[in-house]
């Protein structure tokens, strides 16, 4: 994915779907490999970011004297904000091949994708911008000479979009740390594309602290890609969510009606973020094939165990409600 090759395949690549109704059942192969990938559901995240990037974008086309603005997608661990940045970047990709027809789209990069590597430093940094497009660095060359390498490289290939994800992992207070917001900044005023980050919880990080935190903060609009609520107004959002989810599954015997019932245990198995609904869903189903249920039930779901934050989050809640 942190490759031009790697995300030019996963954005062509058709998204899972369920069947249709009416067709053949698929085979047992199939329907293992469709829950394994399973579906990504619309989100308001993914909808308010896709709308921003696509404004911003507009925005900052002709904008050549200073950076163009740009957003930042905080939240938790597991709110599917890798997700959502994914998902418009996709959709961006598949706008300009539309846009522009294959053949005139061919060796143009309307996308890149870069993790922010732990503890970077302002030159692995830039070598990890120079990896996403196979620019050769050399061990002998400076920062300064593969920065130079990257903004032309990103200029001549038509990068509209940058997006770097792991954004928390930045530290401004450090010295190294400082360094590469600097390099950032200076990607953002050289590249002319609009720049979009990811990370957790970004506004309580030294990300923003400091004369390079206000100047990001004064360029950057935020994304709250948080866990959803059991009710919001009138409203349940994850109980949609659930229902959503259910109604992409391919299991013969399962009952409709049986997840959004379960909702509140849901919500408090996974505190309302929708990385580990998706995970304990795509079990529960995997599971099901498997053992020949072909059903999801609550028997289901407490047998699997989720990632580690999901479960100190409902084991405690489980323990005291059994001692009341």
């Amino acid at each position: 994915m942190t490759t031009w090759d790697g995300f030019q395949a996963f954005a062509t690549t058709p998204m899972a779907a369920p069947p249709p109704p009416g067709t053949p059942p698929r085979r047992l192969e199939e329907r293992l490999a469709y829950h394994s990938r399973f579906v990504t559901v619309r989100t308001p995240a993914i909808d308010a970011l896709a709308k921003n990037v696509r404004t911003l974008m507009i925005l900052g086309r002709h904008q050549t004297v200073t950076a163009r603005p740009s957003l930042i997608v905080t939240g938790p661990a597991g709110a599917g904000k890798t997700t959502a940045l994914l998902q418009v970047g996709r959709a961006c990709h598949l706008a300009h091949t539309r846009r522009h027809g294959a053949a005139a789209a061919a060796g143009r990069v309307p996308v890149a994708y870069v993790l922010v590597p732990p503890a970077a430093s302002a030159k692995t940094l830039a070598t990890e911008f120079a990896r996403y497009l196979g620019i050769p660095v050399a061990a002998s060359m400076s920062q300064a000479q593969i920065t130079n390498a990257v903004c032309h490289t990103y200029t001549s290939a038509g990068v509209q979009l940058v997006m770097i994800d792991e954004v928390h992992r930045l530290n401004p207070r450090t010295t190294t740390g400082a360094q590469s917001a600097d390099l950032i900044k200076d990607l953002t005023e050289r590249i002319g594309a609009t720049f979009v980050y990811a990370g957790i919880n970004v506004t309580t990080t030294p990300l923003f602290t400091g004369v390079r935190g206000a100047q990001l903060a004064g360029r950057a609009s935020l994304i709250d890609c948080a866990a959803f609520p059991a009710r919001l107004g009138d409203s349940e959002p994850f109980r949609d969510l659930v229902k959503a989810m259910e109604a992409a599954l391919d299991l013969r015997h399962h009952r409709p009606g049986t997840l959004p019932k379960l909702a509140p245990y849901l919500h408090e198995r996974t505190a309302g973020r929708i990385g580990s609904l998706a995970r304990l869903v795509r079990q529960a189903a995997i599971t099901a094939l498997v053992d020949g249920t072909e059903r999801i039930t609550k028997t289901t779901l407490e047998a699997i165990r989720l990632d580690h934050l999901a479960e100190q989050h409902y084991r405690p809640c489980s323990r005291d409600t059994s001692t009341r």
